[in-house]
């Protein structure tokens, strides 16, 4: 069957043809018209912080060690010997002063360059190494510590990239006075699904929760997210949902952390040190943001995350049918150890690989792609219209606005996927 994009989405992304998720040629123009082209997720700099510190991640299905070079600075390479291909990094972090390959001891310094060739002692023309290092990332930028890196050498600045989605996720970095940390390795596991999919859930789509969720979440909690719930779209790709509590709410009600599991049964000390955040709130990131209680955010195309869980998560392409799902517990930089210890647990207890609610979550995205696979359904596509042109400025918020049912998350993301994969079509 032909593949033509424009077929897959209608104009206003109303109606998404089952191929989105399903389909090789789609896959491939996505590597190139998206992948190649956006900032992608790489790391937090609290994970590498001295000289020599290294993790290893990906930018779609290219393997990336990024590192802290001995002159401070944040490198980032993709992890293959400019000799044979080799992985030249197989710790998945660490500290060194070399990168070696295994097949002939190529070594490569932990900026990238190529520092020795055993071999070359034994031929008369030596190779010119400083052509020879790894190949970097041409564009790699920090925002509040979070690390990406771009094969774009083009792109716009991060900054400009992120756009207003800064004023939302500065409403929870900015509670914090030393910021956050990425606390341990990611959690990692496979699904079979395809990357869209939890990327499309963690951008807006809260309104599952009390029925996929419901041995844990009530109705109740359902309605209050009906009753106080805000999705935003800033750019499109880029969104967040949060409760905006009322003025005067009680502390216990509106501070982050406190109804999650760890701070409930965490005692007075994990519970008065998130109060004391809540009250410092006002005065660090004003009045409206330090009422917001966010739930899911996006940044495009494949970072995601949950506020009340304090988790970040990417979600790693391997093919239109399987996706590597990455996951890290946030903690404030500055909390005491045994406060952190306990705050992981609000996280790993629901949004870990073991958690009850992912493990919900990675079923129904299996499903749906196995629901977009079906036989003689490509003529059914699947509907994307609940609250189609209702969302609107706000007077206080930037970007579009709405109630958390208004799928127009999805809709601009799908706009934008569909207008990407076009101006990639074409020969390689």
């Amino acid at each position: 069957m032909s593949l033509n994009i424009s077929d897959l989405v209608n104009e206003d992304a109303s109606l998404i043809s089952r191929r989105c998720w399903s389909d090789e040629g789609v896959y491939a123009l996505e590597k190139r018209g998206i992948f190649g082209k956006s900032w992608l997720f790489l790391g937090h700099e609290s994970q590498i912080r001295a000289p020599g510190d290294f993790v290893q991640a990906y930018m779609c299905e290219t393997p990336i060690i990024v590192s802290r070079g001995q002159d401070g600075g944040i490198y980032a390479n993709i992890n293959s010997c400019t000799h044979r291909g080799l992985p030249v990094c197989r710790a998945d972090h660490g500290n060194t002063k070399r990168f070696v390959c295994p097949y002939h001891n190529w070594s490569y310094s932990v900026e990238g360059n190529l520092m020795t060739i055993p071999q070359e002692s034994e031929v008369v023309r030596k190779p010119d190494k400083t052509q020879l290092g790894l190949k970097r990332v041409p564009r790699v930028e920090s925002w509040r510590g979070m690390i990406f890196g771009s094969f774009d050498e083009a792109i716009i600045p991060l900054d400009e990239y992120l756009g207003d989605m800064r004023f939302y996720l500065d409403a929870f970095f900015d509670r914090f006075p030393a910021g956050i940390e990425f606390m341990g390795a990611p959690h990692r596991w496979v699904i079979n699904a395809n990357w869209k999919l939890p990327v499309e859930n963690q951008l807006g789509d809260v309104n599952h929760g009390a029925f996929l969720h419901s041995a844990i979440i009530p109705i109740e909690a359902q309605q209050l997210i009906e009753k106080l719930g805000h999705s935003v779209v800033t750019t499109p790709g880029h969104g967040a949902t949060f409760r905006l509590m009322p003025e005067n709410t009680p502390v216990d009600d509106v501070a982050w952390g406190m109804e999650a599991v760890g701070s409930i049964f965490g005692g007075d000390e994990v519970q008065n040190y998130l109060r004391e955040i809540q009250t410092q709130a006002h005065e660090r990131v004003g009045d409206l943001r330090s009422r917001m209680k966010g739930l899911t955010y996006g940044i495009y195309p494949n970072l995601s995350f949950l506020w009340s869980n304090t988790s970040f998560k990417v979600s790693h392409p391997r093919g239109p049918g399987k996706v590597e799902y990455w996951s890290w517990a946030v903690v404030p930089a500055d909390a005491p150890d045994n406060i952190k210890k306990i705050l992981r647990t609000n996280y790993s207890s629901f949004f870990g690989p073991a958690g009850i609610l992912e493990q919900e979550d990675s079923e129904v995205w299996a499903q749906q792609f196995l629901g977009s696979n079906i036989d003689f359904a490509d003529d059914r596509p699947y509907y994307y219209g609940l609250g189609l042109g209702e969302e609107k400025p706000h007077p206080d918020m930037p970007g579009l606005v709405s109630v958390t049912a208004n799928e127009f998350y999805a809709r601009h993301f799908f706009t934008r996927w569909k207008k990407e994969l076009q101006a990639a079509e074409g020969p390689l």
